[in-house]
């Protein structure tokens, strides 16, 4: 993975806690890659859209897709979009509400969104999906339908300008609050997985694959 830098433009660059700015792409592709939901800004006849959807990342691109009939994927083909994700890993509780803050990984890019019409080239974006869910999944899979194809739209977007903002460690309080008897600290939170739970309606034999056992998933 490239470290090398996005440049600071006047829509990515951070004018409040600049300290907490990232611009290589080593750090704003971990963030992407360590989640599965982003937010979609777009704008329709003047008004502003935001829609959260599923995503993944190949290279320099992130992807996107679902329904043909979906109005968001018509409004962003062709047309700037600005997508964000974030990831909420701990609390953090001052000893004021003024320094009470939540430690966080965002990220927030910039492009153009461009739908694939290749048949081929949906199918290479599908199955990059399925693996970036569980790596392994794909090839267990019934082969998409020409109808199921032809009912997908699945859109890309080339990164052309991105920055990630980061906050990590316990709150800063005023130094005179020190000596406050109240508990501060953080209070971590995680997104795991739990134990799979069949739908109930397996055939004969199916067994749990080993990419959903504890300590094998992707």
């Amino acid at each position: 993975m490239s470290d090398e830098s996005f440049a600071s433009s006047e829509r990515t660059r951070l004018r409040r806690l600049p300290k907490r700015g990232h611009y290589d792409r080593r750090t704003i592709y971990q963030i992407l890659d360590a989640g599965f939901v982003c937010h979609i800004g777009y704008v329709i006849d003047g008004r502003p859209y935001v829609t959260p959807t599923s995503y993944w990342r190949h290279g320099d691109k992130v992807y996107w897709h679902g329904s043909h009939a979906s109005r968001m994927l018509a409004e962003v083909t062709d047309a700037p979009v600005c997508l964000t994700v974030t990831h909420v890993d701990a609390l953090v509780l001052a000893r004021s509400g003024f320094h009470s803050s939540i430690n966080y990984r965002s990220a927030m890019l910039f492009g153009t969104a461009r739908k694939l019409d290749g048949e081929a080239d949906k199918l290479r974006a599908l199955e990059a999906f399925a693996e970036h869910l569980y790596r392994g999944r794909w090839r267990e899979l019934r082969p998409p339908t020409r109808q199921e194809l032809l009912a997908t739209t699945v859109v890309e977007m080339q990164i052309e300008e991105a920055s990630a903002k980061i906050r990590t460690g316990p709150p800063a309080d005023d130094d005179t609050d020190y000596a406050l008897p109240i508990w501060a600290g953080i209070v971590p939170l995680s997104l795991t997985r739990g134990t799979p739970q069949d739908d109930g309606r397996l055939a004969a034999g199916v067994e749990v694959p080993g990419y959903l056992r504890e300590g094998e998933t992707g």
